[in-house]
């Protein structure tokens, strides 16, 4: 199993980010995914997470309303939209899914300061 994020960077307040993540190694159509982040100095934490059937979506209270979790399962590819962006919402944001344990990928950091 392989998680590979991409697409993070610095970012002005208000402005907008999709992250990727692009899976290999297990049949991805059929696992729900995970994002979580983690800041310096705190634990990480759960931000959003998508089905594998239907393709439902639950968001952590922080990001709801600002941020879109999707998947493309022909490309293998978990998406997280993020848009009107804060300061607070600097952190290493990683994928994440459960194929007979945790797997994680590298991360990818999001910087949002003016």
């Amino acid at each position: 199993v392989q998680l590979v994020e991409s697409g993070g960077g610095l970012v002005q307040p208000g402005g907008s980010l999709r992250l990727s993540c692009a899976a290999s190694g297990f049949t991805f159509s059929r696992y729900g995914m995970n994002w979580y982040r983690q800041a310096p100095g705190k634990e990480r934490e759960w931000v959003a997470g998508i089905t594998a059937i239907g393709g439902n979506t639950n968001y952590g209270d922080a990001v709801k309303g600002r941020f879109t979790i999707s998947r493309d399962n022909a490309k293998s590819t978990v998406y997280l939209q993020m848009n009107s962006l804060e300061p607070e919402d600097t952190a290493v944001y990683y994928c994440n899914t459960y194929y007979g344990r945790m797997y994680w990928g590298q991360g990818t950091q999001v910087t949002v300061s003016s």
